[in-house]
């Protein structure tokens, strides 16, 4: 049988951003009992009291997960450097088959300057490159002839060093990402590597996400 506690843990499990608020201790239970009223009451199929929410907030506790905390809280404090890089372009092409060959050229042409940022990833319809833009006239060059999707200029990308073994982490990256989006920041692109994750933004916002990526570690 539901109750309205069990609602209000549906509704904030499902809402990490309430689910935040709550944790700091920055939402005000009546306002939010008002708000969820509705949604209650239509979980429940009766009407119910904003008081009755607002103990239910109160006494509501967020899952510990003791253990993984301990492992997150862990590797947060031995994350290595950031790196950050600027100048940066984003292609997208379509996969064909000649577009490893396209690749093969970028590749053979940045191989003796190792002061180019280079990543770059291939799905199932689609490939991407992020370079430094100052090698951006080398892609147009070598992907001529490929379908291009997306082009994007004045981005940073941000990179953090994590420690071994944080595959087994449970939450590491949805801890990263909800910071960042907490602070409003949307994210052009992610790369990850076994122990390097990397973020792209736009110009504009790195210095905001460099500030929250350095507050993980604290």
């Amino acid at each position: 049988m539901r109750t309205i506690a069990s609602c209000v843990q549906d509704i904030i499990v499902s809402s990490p951003f309430l689910e935040e608020g709550l944790s700091r201790q920055i939402i005000n239970f009546s306002a939010l009992a008002k708000d969820l009223n509705q949604p209650i009451s239509e979980m429940l199929r009766k009407p119910v009291k904003d008081g009755a929410i607002m103990m239910a907030l109160r006494r509501y506790q967020q899952p510990s997960h003791l253990e993984n905390s301990k492992r997150l809280r862990k590797t947060f404090n031995q994350l290595g450097d950031i790196t950050v890089r600027s100048n940066l372009s984003d292609f997208t092409f379509q996969n064909s088959k000649t577009l490893i060959d396209s690749h093969s050229q970028v590749l053979n042409h940045i191989s003796t300057n190792h002061q180019v940022f280079y990543a770059f990833t291939r799905g199932m319809f689609e490939s991407n490159i992020i370079i430094s833009t100052s090698e951006k006239e080398s892609v147009f060059n070598a992907f001529k002839n490929e379908t291009q999707i997306g082009f994007q200029e004045k981005l940073s990308a941000i990179s953090l060093y994590l420690p071994s073994g944080n595959s087994r982490i449970a939450g590491l990256y949805y801890q990263i990402f909800k910071r960042l989006a907490w602070e409003n920041i949307t994210l052009y692109e992610v790369v990850s590597t076994t122990n390097e994750f990397t973020i792209v933004v736009e110009d504009d916002l790195v210095d905001k996400a460099f500030s929250v990526i350095k507050r993980l570690k604290e």
